[in-house]
């Protein structure tokens, strides 16, 4: 396995982070292809064997009990301080008013059922998880600030926002001296581009961690067009995401297959290939509901694309309207 730092943070991570949102209970919250605990404990300790300190979760993920399927594999498989953990907050967890977003209120509730979730005391990185355009965001970076300075969190993050509120954020923290973001999960793979435009230089220029979500499009990337998986015909995530008559789209598709072929390698090495080939990606999140999906990962980080062969891959895409924010 390979480490990086997590942006300009002195902290080392895996440049692989395993996502978490697979694992649940199906029964719990909106995710009903997700894997029970037994089946998710065996893929977290494959990906701790395979090095990857990096695990990435978040409070909303079934109903929390992604958290605890987490917090229970970890203490059995792993070191605490060898593990790198990350959580998320914004989405709500009840239907009442002040259970969601990002009010000092709710921050301050979330940090503390996370931590008892995961069975710890601190949390790595903790992440809010959308914007809150309901919430001043000099009330949200203070509350943040408060709970690093109180031991709770050691580093915190965003997801999936427009360039000028994260330039807005940092701003902030850097006029009030509060915490300041680390890193940007974002929504980035070969169907999906447009953090290209804006994010991406704000980032390299920032140096902030970038961790790609999705890295394969749903598992779009990684089969014939067309085909659907149980989680495909589920994940009405996905349906907003990507458009089934897409015309690029499915031109991308069919070039990843024809390097694959080329190479001899699965559609999802090569995918995840360009990912990890952008110079501001610091660690893609995989997600991964058997063994196969770790394997491939772990191979892609030994793929180096050839010039030629991503201007094969990028050149049948087409500006996109953003989602997902």
């Amino acid at each position: 396995m390979k480490y990086v730092n997590l942006g300009r943070t002195g902290l080392k991570v895996s440049r692989l982070c395993l996502g978490c949102m697979t694992y649940g209970e199906a029964s719990r919250g909106r995710h009903t292809w997700t894997l029970a605990e037994q089946p998710s404990r065996v893929l977290i300790k494959q990906a701790l064997d395979a090095g990857i300190n990096f695990i990435d979760t978040a409070n909303s993920y079934s109903a929390g009990t992604s958290e605890e399927f987490v917090g229970r594999a970890l203490k059995d498989f792993a070191r605490r301080d060898e593990v790198v953990l990350a959580t998320k907050v914004y989405f709500p967890w009840g239907d009442k008013p002040n259970t969601g977003g990002l009010s000092r209120k709710a921050i301050f509730q979330a940090i503390d059922d996370s931590l008892r979730r995961l069975g710890t005391d601190y949390v790595d990185l903790y992440q809010i998880h959308r914007w809150d355009y309901s919430t001043p965001i000099e009330e949200t970076l203070e509350a943040l600030h408060d709970i690093v300075k109180a031991g709770k969190v050691r580093y915190i993050g965003a997801s999936s926002m427009y360039a000028w509120q994260f330039a807005k954020a940092l701003y902030t923290a850097d006029l009030n001296d509060w915490t300041r973001f680390v890193s940007m999960q974002n929504h980035i793979n070969l169907l999906s581009r447009e953090e290209e435009r804006e994010m991406l230089p704000l980032c390299r220029e920032e140096n902030i961690a970038v961790m790609p979500w999705s890295p394969l499009a749903r598992g779009r990337l990684t089969r014939d067009w067309g085909q659907s998986s149980e989680r495909s015909e589920n994940d009405d995530i996905a349906r907003n995401l990507y458009a089934d008559d897409d015309l690029a789209d499915r031109a991308i598709i069919e070039a990843v297959a024809t390097v694959a072929r080329a190479r001899g390698v699965p559609r999802a090495q090569v995918a995840l290939a360009w990912v990890l080939g952008k110079s501001e990606v610091t660690s893609p999140i995989v997600g991964a509901s058997r063994a196969g999906h770790l394997e491939d990962a772990i191979a892609a980080l030994s793929i180096q694309l050839s010039p030629e062969e991503v201007q094969l891959l990028e050149a049948p895409y087409r500006p996109k309207a953003i989602v997902g924010q």
